[in-house]
């Protein structure tokens, strides 16, 4: 029990006491009865026990309202005018809010007996002194009205007060949901943004390691092709450093949850010049690109594209077909290279589960190849599945095959 709560009780004892003392010594409500008994030291001392038991109300409510009945009982039946015992209310108000939807029937009856017992005896006309004809029926009434609404009005507060602790246990759960959803939510996104950040950084790798492959080759042939190679690694790596930057500022905002920003056609097209300008030979088909479609399937259509393309110019030949549509609801990507002589791309379809892994023997350095490739494929498969679209790999004959299709909803 709370300190505030002892003070209210404490407070309501000594308020029951007063009022009881007040009535005692005015004798009664309406005109003193001839046969009432002013007010003496044993007024006094029932008073009290008629009233300060209410200081253990709510830890002993059974205990309390007995203690208070037996005293207003007892004045009662030395005939004190207690016209009301104001006390002997609170404590059936107590009683019916301890007990009232208590699950022991026993508990919840026995409770209900013990105040309704009280009626008879303060309402018998041997002790309020009455005849018969009056005083059963009317003490009796009186009795049984103020006692049935003290004890509603207990049994009312007892659902008052549970269905306040219903509202903060449910107020609790959905805050505890809410905190769990955001968590999750915050966990997901962080997933997302680290797929983003090996999704960027792989495809810039890739594309430093040709650019640097070919300034050492033409460095002294072709210094100005070399010039240029170098130019695209600075390129790269300062737009890589701004990707990661932007994913890492991104991550460390804990709430963070708008999205990134959508990929456009225009990036497309940036993201197959940046391949040419490798040295990767493109037939490109973009069909309807122009159209709006939703952000995440735009991204997941950009990094599904540079995923083909690094493949391509890593495990391919130098060469590959592209083509992009749009048809009405859903956006279809496919892209082809050859792969002859390169265990890579073998491996890469078997990691897909379209072709057996060959058994042609390579260097080292193809099986982390393979690896790459083949978990760049899973997250392709990933991203598309996440959208409810299909990703399918091949090889047919010395040429890897890769199509995706992401729907996002019918157009007309």
């Amino acid at each position: 029990m709370t300190r505030r709560a002892a003070l209210i009780d404490a407070g309501a004892a000594l308020l029951a006491f007063a009022a009881t003392i007040v009535l005692l010594a005015l004798h009664g409500f309406g005109t003193p009865s001839p046969e009432a008994v002013p007010l003496d030291g044993r007024g006094v001392l029932l008073a009290m026990g008629a009233a300060f038991p209410l200081v253990l109300r709510r830890r002993l409510p059974f205990a309390c309202y007995l203690a208070v009945a037996a005293s207003s009982a007892a004045l009662l039946a030395l005939r004190f005018p207690l016209d009301f015992p104001i006390g002997c209310a609170v404590a059936v108000f107590t009683l019916a809010a301890a007990y009232g939807g208590d699950p022991s029937p026993m508990r919840r009856w026995g409770a209900r007996a013990s105040a309704a017992a009280f009626v008879p005896v303060a309402a018998s006309p041997n002790v309020a002194g009455e005849g018969w004809s009056d005083g059963l029926v009317s003490g009796t009434l009186f009795w049984a009205v103020a006692f049935a609404g003290t004890w509603l009005l207990g049994d009312l507060s007892r659902i008052r007060r549970e269905r306040l602790v219903e509202l903060e246990e449910r107020a609790a759960r959905t805050a505890r949901d809410a905190e769990r959803e955001r968590r999750l939510a915050v966990a997901e996104e962080r997933t997302r943004i680290a797929r983003e950040l090996h999704d960027s950084a792989g495809h810039a790798i890739n594309v430093i390691l040709v650019q640097a492959g070919a300034a050492r080759l033409l460095h002294e042939r072709d210094p100005d092709r070399s010039k240029r190679a170098i130019a695209t690694i600075e390129e790269v790596a300062r737009a890589t450093v701004g990707d990661i930057d932007r994913l890492v500022h991104v991550l460390r905002e804990e709430g963070a949850d708008a999205p990134l920003e959508p990929a456009t056609p225009g990036t497309l097209e940036e993201l197959l010049d940046r391949h040419r300008a490798v040295g990767l030979r493109l037939e490109t088909e973009l069909v309807g690109t122009a159209r709006d479609v939703p952000t995440g399937v735009a991204w997941a259509a950009y990094r599904i594209l540079q995923e083909a393309l690094t493949n391509a110019a890593r495990h391919g030949t130098g060469s590959a077909t592209v083509r992009v549509r749009q048809p009405p609801g859903r956006v279809e990507i496919e892209v082809t290279n050859p792969v002859t002589g390169w265990r890579g791309g073998r491996e890469a379809a078997a990691a897909a589960g379209r072709v057996p892994a060959s058994g042609r023997s390579g260097s080292p350095a193809g099986t982390a190849v393979g690896a790459r490739a083949g978990h760049g494929i899973v997250g392709m498969r990933e991203r598309a599945a996440v959208l409810g679209g299909t990703l399918e790999t091949g090889i047919d004959g010395e040429v890897f095959r890769l199509r995706a299709v992401l729907p996002y909803g019918g157009r007309g």
